[in-house]
């Protein structure tokens, strides 16, 4: 008798090599990447850059470019000499940029013969699920046409309340919600390092979690002066997606051909969970928590180890002004934040709860007192 060989399917590699093969991926590019407060819109920039990508999408790749650069390109228009603080001026920028921006992409996507379309979206086109639904509908219909999408944080129409603040955080969002195989993140600065560059720092090569960045000091915003995010919102998107199953390279906007080529620059961050809801990603990075909530021991037992939801019989004390839905954190004895969950009742009603069982309140407060102060489907540890 023969015998027969044992087939060996080897599994798909969690390195730089998924941004060669990937047949999805989204690409985020900065501000301070495309334009400058001094000239507005560098052609130069823009065009290098859609230059790879038109080749990345010709080549068979599905590209989703998050671009910052709207209120940006807006200042000079506007006689503007910095990036305004207030929101309304903010709004009037971005309202002028972002046309002159978008005019720039359709001109250099199509020398290449690319179409592109642009989409802006705010945080409740992904945290409502009947807009998170037509929003993924929308894209991956321009997808399957062979468009290019523009995603854009709609920064016209968005409030403090419901701002993403950056477009790292939305890119990580979207490449969620689109189920990208891969997420790039370009920026000015090639890699994260151990410490400053210009002191002799070395370049960190691959993150496999959070933990392997701790004694790092992270830059904030550079001297261009035109960006919201900085190195730090770049490590947190990268962070988010692989937290959710999504690889993630962080490096310059320079190296763009070559991280699409899989070759080894910049900072990898990989895969080290299951891919989560864009509603928890949402609530355990994003959400603008309102209150804390501090609980015992046995609270904490059951919350992180036991994924039971929280009851006010494990309350110990509440911090804070918040209504019903509101985010709330979830604190131990020792103020560690084990959680983040969506509260079942405002900062009003439950210090007469805490410490009492659901069955004792229901009996003595009455129906809608015997829920859970925050339900294990809105709840996501951190």
């Amino acid at each position: 008798m023969t015998e027969k060989s044992a087939v060996i399917i080897e599994e798909p590699k969690d390195d730089r090599s998924v941004l060669a093969r990937a047949r999805r991926i989204v690409v985020k590019v900065g501000s301070s990447s495309l334009t400058s407060i001094k000239g507005g819109i560098s052609e130069e920039s823009l065009t290098a850059l859609s230059d790879v990508l038109a080749a990345k999408h010709n080549a068979g790749t599905e590209i989703i470019l998050v671009s910052s650069g709207a209120i940006s390109a807006g200042l000079a228009p506007l006689g503007l000499v910095k990036r305004p603080r207030d929101l309304a001026t903010q709004q009037a920028a971005a309202s002028v940029g972002q046309g002159l921006l978008m005019a720039r992409y359709t001109h250099a996507f199509g020398a290449h013969g690319v179409t592109v379309s642009q989409v802006l979206l705010t945080a409740d086109d992904l945290m409502r699920r009947s807009h998170h639904t037509n929003a993924f509908r929308a894209l991956n219909r321009l997808l399957n046409l062979g468009v290019v999408p523009v995603v854009n944080e709609n920064d016209t129409v968005a409030t403090h309340k419901i701002r993403f603040g950056d477009n790292d955080r939305l890119s990580a969002l979207v490449a969620h919600l689109v189920r990208a195989d891969a997420l790039l993140l370009l920026s000015d600065v090639d890699s994260i390092y151990d410490g400053p560059p210009a002191k002799g720092a070395k370049r960190i090569s691959q993150v496999d979690g959070p933990e392997d960045l701790e004694a790092v000091t992270i830059g904030k915003p550079g001297k261009a002066g035109v960006g919201t995010g900085g190195m730090q919102t770049k490590v947190e998107a990268a962070i988010m997606a692989a937290d959710s199953g999504i690889p993630a390279l962080v490096t310059s906007t320079a190296n763009a051909a070559a991280a699409l080529a899989g070759e080894d620059v910049g900072t990898w961050f990989t895969v080290n969970s299951g891919r989560k809801s864009v509603r928890m990603m949402w609530l355990a990075h994003l959400a603008h928590v309102q209150g804390r909530l501090f609980l015992d021991d046995g609270a904490v037992h059951a919350v992180r180890d036991n994924r039971y939801s929280l009851l006010p019989a494990g309350i110990s004390s509440v911090d804070g002004t918040f209504e019903a839905g509101d985010a709330v954190e979830m604190v131990a004895g020792d103020g560690t934040v084990i959680a983040r969950g969506l509260v079942n009742y405002s900062s009003e009603e439950l210090p007469q709860m805490l410490g009492r069982s659901t069955v004792e309140l229901g009996e003595s407060l009455g129906r809608g007192f015997d829920r859970e102060v925050v339900h294990i489907d809105d709840l996501v540890l951190v």
